[in-house]
């Protein structure tokens, strides 16, 4: 036995296996604490992703994330040292270092989060302010992640929202003056249609044949103006369909002033046609003849008593139409908006003389259609010229 116990004493000592060379020894310890951390990691990620957004602070949220991923750590280290592929020497300094670490992290999130919380309360502001109805609000958040590009679309959506509300505006304004106008010119000849009616109804009526004859007038005044809306709204909507052939330019515009003669002579204005040569244009002669059309019976409305409407044709470079009075003119500021609908010069002596307001609006998309332009000359008198291609 003693030599026995001498021949023990003699071998050298087996040391115990540690860290890396545990793991080699023992390979399924090593692969069981791999998948412990990572399951470990996964459970953390799937509890943080499923209850942080519960939270109210956005402080709150990163202290838990933080927290969540050095504890993760902490329990992997522990779990290492428990299966020995950390010794105890070892696992104490990562444990400080983890410590040390959880500090500054604390620190940190903490002044992130408030730099973070003072630009999403800025952004709750600015949208509570947009809510009340501010169609300016300078949104304070002047940063390069996401919340400064959350900050810049919010000024841009609250830039096309005032947009918006001014067009909605502008719409209104024009609904409710087109409204106003069509109820205008429908009354007028509507009463006038009640009046003779009753009195032939009631036999007060001396003379039923000039009754008969007014009638007449009534419903062919409300006849135009219903078809000039639904031309004006064939135009507008891109539904107008024109076959276009030659077109003599002096014939068009001796036609209207024939068929506007009759007007003329009742107030006394003379028309007069000025053609140097023959002009003709590729279009069509019934709509051009309606552009004629509404540009004279448009000056003979404003042309003094006893004055010259003159109506010229000419080609010099493209054929150009001139319809010119010798009134007053257009008022300042009217060229802007003369072609649009229910626009009149005067607003008073256009409804007393039957005008609805929509000739130059109809005239105007007529020459376009032609692929034309048509405007208005400043004064002396007034002066209202459109041109087409020539053909």
């Amino acid at each position: 036995m003693t030599a026995l116990a001498a021949l023990l004493a003699d071998m050298p000592s087996m040391p115990m296996p540690t860290g890396l060379d545990a793991a080699r020894e023992d390979p399924l310890a090593a692969g069981l604490a791999v998948g412990a951390i990572l399951a470990l990691a996964a459970g953390s990620g799937f509890a943080l992703r499923r209850w942080s957004g519960r939270l109210r602070t956005l402080r709150a949220q990163l202290l838990v994330v933080t927290s969540a991923a050095i504890g993760t750590a902490a329990v992997a280290a522990w779990l290492l040292a428990d299966l020995m592929i950390l010794d105890e020497d070892q696992l104490q300094p990562v444990l400080v270092v983890l410590g040390l670490t959880a500090a500054i992290a604390v620190v940190v999130v903490s002044i992130a989060s408030r730099s973070l919380g003072r630009a999403a309360h800025d952004l709750e502001a600015s949208v509570r302010r947009i809510e009340a109805g501010d169609r300016e609000p300078d949104v304070p958040v002047h940063r390069a992640d996401e919340l400064g590009h959350v900050a810049r679309a919010l000024e841009g959506l609250t830039r096309r929202l005032a947009e918006l509300e001014e067009e909605q505006a502008a719409l209104d304004a024009e609904r409710n003056h087109m409204l106003s106008s069509i109820s205008h010119d429908l009354r007028s000849p509507l009463a006038a249609l009640r009046a003779a009616l009753e009195a032939m109804i009631d036999g007060v009526a001396r003379d039923p044949d000039r009754y008969l004859r007014a009638m007449q007038a009534d419903v062919d005044a409300l006849t135009a103006l219903v078809d000039d809306f639904f031309l004006l709204a064939r135009i507008e909507g891109g539904r107008l369909a024109l076959d276009l052939g030659t077109v003599d330019l002096g014939e068009c515009c001796d036609e209207a002033i024939e068929a506007l003669a009759p007007t003329a002579l009742a107030r006394g204005i003379h028309l007069q046609l000025d053609v140097a040569e023959h002009v003709h244009v590729d279009g069509n002669a019934n709509a051009l003849g309606r552009v004629v059309r509404n540009l004279v019976d448009n000056a003979i409305r404003h042309a003094p008593e006893g004055s010259t409407v003159r109506v010229s044709v000419g080609a010099e470079g493209r054929p150009v139409v001139a319809v010119v009075d010798t009134g007053e003119g257009f008022p300042d500021g009217f060229a802007e908006h003369a072609f649009e609908r229910w626009s009149r010069a005067d607003e008073s002596r256009s409804r007393m003389s039957g005008g609805a307001g929509l000739g130059l609006a109809i005239a105007r998309g007529l020459v376009v259609a032609h692929g034309g332009r048509i405007w208005i000359d400043p004064p002396p008198g007034g002066r209202v010229s459109f041109e087409l291609p020539a053909a």
